[in-house]
Order: structure tokens, then C-alpha cells, then sequence
């Protein structure tokens, strides 16, 4: 169940490498990552993450309501991702490939940009499919910013599919391309 301590699973890519649900005591080390992330993105001209979203606050809300994952480098934290059970308002309209029925969405998925580019974001979606298919979610659904095509290039290359856009104008002017991917089959 998500949200369940009890059900948390721990995945090791190696012996020093997890992932773990993240405590209160990781709020500080999760938000300089969000903040390295943000700058990072604007040096690259990639406008997706700002100084009000994702905020402290979001990140402290998603800890208190056991949502956040981290990924640990020995006892480093140097990724994160949220794996939320509620459909945000911002995604009334889209046209999902499911129902609206016992679907994941995955939001913050970040990186410490030096540790970009080494597996930690790949281990993080498996972990987040795994997670899915053990509690038998129908879909993983998602978003992310149309002018970051990393992220984009990411998704796809794990046959998430691409629907429509939503806008956070507080965020952007650009859209955000939704995308899911089908776990369990009807």
C-alpha cells in the first residue's frame, strides 16, 4: 500500500547503493539536490523547475506523507522521486490509456546533476515500476517538461507513451508532455 512503511521495499544495485523511503532527517539533503537540479536546468536553458516549484514544502508534505523515495550513495542521498496514488487536478482532462483506477504518478523525479548520467534516474523508474507491478497499479502516469528533451528522450526509450499536454503557468509557458505506461493488462 502506498504510504505503508511496512511495504517498503529497499533496492540494492550494489552493496553501498539504495533506495529507501526518505524520513524527515533527509528534507535538508533533498532540497540542495532539487536546488543543484534547478540551477543546472537553467544553465541548460531548460526553464522547468523554479524558486516556488518544487518547494520545501512539497518535499517536507511528501515525506510526512510517506511518498518520498531516495536513492542512497553509501549514506548519500543523491536522488529522489515521489510516487503518489492521487490524481493531481492539473490532469482532469487528459485522456489516459487507463481508467481512472489504481494508477501511480510519479512526480520530483531528480538527480544530483554530478551524478547525472550514471544510472541513478534508470534505477529509480525500475524501482518505481517495481514498486507499481507489486502493489498491482494498473498504469504509471506522468509528466514532464516538453523543452527538456533528455527527459522526454528518457521516457520514451522506456515505452512510456506520449498523450497531451497540461500547463503550470507559474512554472512555464511551455507545456508538459503526460505520459504513461501500462503495468498490469485488463
Amino acid at each position: 500500500r502506498l504510504g505503508d512503511k511496512e511495504s517498503t521495499q529497499i533496492v540494492c544495485n550494489a552493496a553501498w547503493n539504495q533506495i529507501e523511503l526518505a524520513e524527515i532527517t533527509d528534507l535538508e539533503s533533498v532540497v540542495k539536490i532539487i536546488n543543484a537540479c534547478a540551477a543546472d536546468l537553467i544553465r541548460k536553458n531548460i526553464f522547468q523547475w523554479s524558486e516556488k516549484y518544487p518547494s520545501r514544502d512539497i518535499f517536507k508534505n511528501d515525506i510526512e506523507s510517506n511518498v518520498l523515495y531516495v536513492f542512497k550513495d553509501k549514506s548519500k542521498i543523491i536522488g529522489c522521486i515521489a510516487l503518489c496514488s492521487n490524481k493531481d487536478l492539473e490532469y482532469k482532462d487528459v485522456k489516459w490509456l487507463t481508467e481512472d483506477n489504481k494508477n501511480l504518478y510519479i512526480h520530483r523525479l531528480a538527480v544530483d546533476p554530478k551524478f547525472q548520467k550514471k544510472g541513478v534516474g534508470k534505477s529509480l523508474m525500475d524501482f518505481a515500476e517495481k514498486y507499481a507491478k507489486e502493489n498491482e497499479f494498473n498504469s504509471i502516469r506522468l509528466d514532464t517538461f516538453s523543452q527538456n528533451k533528455r527527459n522526454n528522450k528518457f521516457y520514451k526509450s522506456r515505452h512510456y507513451v506520449q498523450l497531451c499536454d497540461v500547463f503550470f503557468p507559474m512554472q512555464s509557458q511551455f507545456p508538459f508532455h503526460c505520459y504513461e505506461k501500462i503495468i498490469l493488462k485488463p
